[in-house]
């Protein structure tokens, strides 16, 4: 066990991890092949599983600074190039824009339908995997993809219909720095560019989870500023968890990657933070160890930390 001089908060000792890319599935209807990421812990058994979804635009590359944290302790880490990435530049006028939220989400049931080829591109991996232990996480446009898969009900902008999304092989989330409900909250420029947020309802996730946001996300697609990032937290019904990291904008630090551009306050103690708090998150919930995550609430409890803030509420 390590403290960690960054956040001071507890943790295991890394060990090493391999990832392996692109494992090319096959995705009839999508226009694209699906290009995935795996990379997983070289030693251990019955390793959980995280599916994790990118933000608007970035690519099964990214999100390094957490992804290789939580292989190299543990898990078995699942990472799609889902249609919106620049990598694939699709034309402002595709017909597949409008209908963006509704592929990643059938990206991650596809990376789940396929764990047979993900385990054997990896050499040595096939048996060591626990299958029920599913926890499916994503940044910005990647937490609602998550959060879909959970419960989140989304009001299809084509049909008008509501939608159940949810996948019965997932078992808990981390949404970070994701969208909160839509109706008199969207600006404008949301409305526009993301009709998906028109209407959200949260209160069908029953699932336990994450919500990580920063007091300081003020993103173009609410009026509501940085509470807006909260809404996962307070709307959902199951048991859950909210970080809230001081300071944080809508990369939390650079959690996107190191280097990255779009990262706009880039503070290495912010992403330790983020990296350990999810880690222990993510041992707790898959029941592999509560020890870090108990130490992190009673670090984080009420505003003694000077990084963040951490609570929870039992499921309504």
């Amino acid at each position: 066990m390590t403290t960690y001089p960054a956040t001071g908060l507890t943790g295991p000792e890394p060990t090493p991890s391999v990832s392996v890319r692109p494992v090319v599935l096959p995705a009839p209807g999508r226009g694209e092949d699906l290009h995935v990421r795996v990379s997983a812990p070289v030693t251990g058994t019955e390793l959980p599983i995280v599916l994790f979804a990118h933000g608007f635009g970035s690519h099964l590359d990214g999100y390094a600074p957490l992804t290789d944290h939580w292989a190299s302790h543990g898990f078995v880490v699942l990472q799609a190039t889902h249609l919106d990435s620049r990598r694939l530049g699709l034309a402002a006028d595709d017909p597949r824009r409008p209908h963006l939220w509704h592929h990643r989400v059938q990206d991650m049931k596809t990376i789940l339908d396929a764990l047979d080829i993900l385990e054997s591109s990896v050499p040595g991996l096939a048996g060591r995997v626990d299958r029920s232990r599913v926890v499916a996480a994503g940044h910005s446009f990647g937490g609602q993809t998550a959060g879909v898969l959970l419960g989140l009900r989304v009001k299809d902008p084509r049909t008008g219909h509501w939608e159940d999304l949810s996948d019965p092989r997932v078992m808990a989330g981390v949404q970070l720095a994701t969208a909160g409900k839509g109706g008199d909250d969207l600006t404008p420029f949301a409305l526009e560019n993301a009709p998906w947020l028109r209407e959200q309802d949260f209160s069908h996730i029953t699932a336990p989870g994450l919500v990580v946001a920063g007091d300081k996300d003020e993103l173009p697609l609410s009026t509501r500023g940085p509470s807006w990032t909260t809404d996962p937290y307070t709307l959902a019904g199951g048991d859950k968890s909210l970080l809230t990291v001081y300071g944080g904008q809508h990369s939390l630090g650079g959690i996107a990657g190191y280097e990255a551009a779009e990262t706009t306050d880039e503070n290495p103690a912010r992403v330790a933070l983020v990296q350990q708090v999810t880690l222990t998150y993510l041992r707790h919930v898959t029941g592999v160890d509560d020890t870090d995550w108990e130490t992190a609430r009673a670090a984080l409890a009420g505003d003694a930390h000077p990084l963040g803030r951490l609570e929870s509420k039992r499921a309504l």
